[in-house]
């Protein structure tokens, strides 16, 4: 069985705000979950004027709270703008409370340009500790003894499925190490999407997340009432442009 999903960035469409985004984010939400939609992921971007959805677990959560049955989750967020543990424990609190809803899939791509990177940052680390950072934050979502220096709370025991995103061979690479599910983002690298599936699938390890691989595929599409309403940089219709659809695949 195939299961299918929306991305959304929240865009502001022209001569509209933010409110007026954040508002169609939760319109659209409602509208996926009752035409059956699986999963509905908001995405971290900064310092982009058409786009609200920067502060991430926030729009999550009024999507979550706007929504009843359906997963709602990050696709993604950006791990090296954040300290795991902040990260551990807003998924924690989103998964407390909305339990068995919350999908928190993170990249290590700074989603936005360099100035602002290091304005989130603060510190630029020259090092790459993107995998070292998805293990921690897994950590924290696990099962911690009592005894723990420390833990996210909330956070600690609630398991929060968290998937690798990727447009390159890294990603899959790390995904299939981990025994993690793994998400492609096939809407802007199309030519990768074959190659990074294939060594996911082949290199694969099981682990306690999952016994066999588990893919999203990503792919772009513009839905209006007219050709016109899908023009770049414009709303058209009730849906509108910037959704990406997944397609997630079982496992195999």
């Amino acid at each position: 069985m195939q299961n299918f999903s929306l991305l959304d960035l929240s865009p502001i469409p022209e001569g509209q705000t933010a409110a007026d985004a954040l508002a169609a984010t939760v319109e659209l939400a409602r509208a996926a979950e009752g035409f059956g939609y699986h999963r509905y992921w908001l995405a971290e971007h900064h310092n982009m004027p058409g786009i609200a959805s920067a502060a991430t677990a926030i729009v999550i959560g009024q999507v979550a709270a706007a929504t009843r049955t359906m997963r709602v989750g990050a696709g993604g967020i950006m791990l090296p703008n954040h300290a795991p543990l902040v990260i551990a424990e807003q998924f924690g609190t989103l998964a407390t409370l909305y339990p068995g809803r919350i999908d928190l899939g993170v990249g290590r791509a700074p989603g936005t340009d360099m100035a602002t990177a290091r304005a989130l940052r603060r510190h630029m680390a020259p090092d790459d500790s993107f995998p070292e950072d998805v293990q921690e934050l897994i950590a924290y979502l696990g099962d911690n003894p009592d005894g723990t220096p420390v833990r996210a709370i909330p956070g600690a025991g609630t398991h929060v499925p968290v998937w690798i995103l990727g447009s390159s061979l890294y990603g899959a690479q790390l995904a299939a190490y981990l025994g993690l599910p793994y998400a492609f983002a096939s809407h802007f690298a199309p030519a990768m999407l074959d190659q990074a599936l294939a060594v996911y699938r082949s290199t694969f390890r099981p682990s306690v997340h999952l016994d066999r691989p588990h893919v999203m595929i990503a792919a772009g599409v513009c839905a209006a009432d007219t050709d016109d309403g899908c023009s770049y940089g414009r709303r058209g219709g009730q849906h509108g442009h910037g959704r990406d659809p997944h397609l997630d695949c079982p496992p195999g």
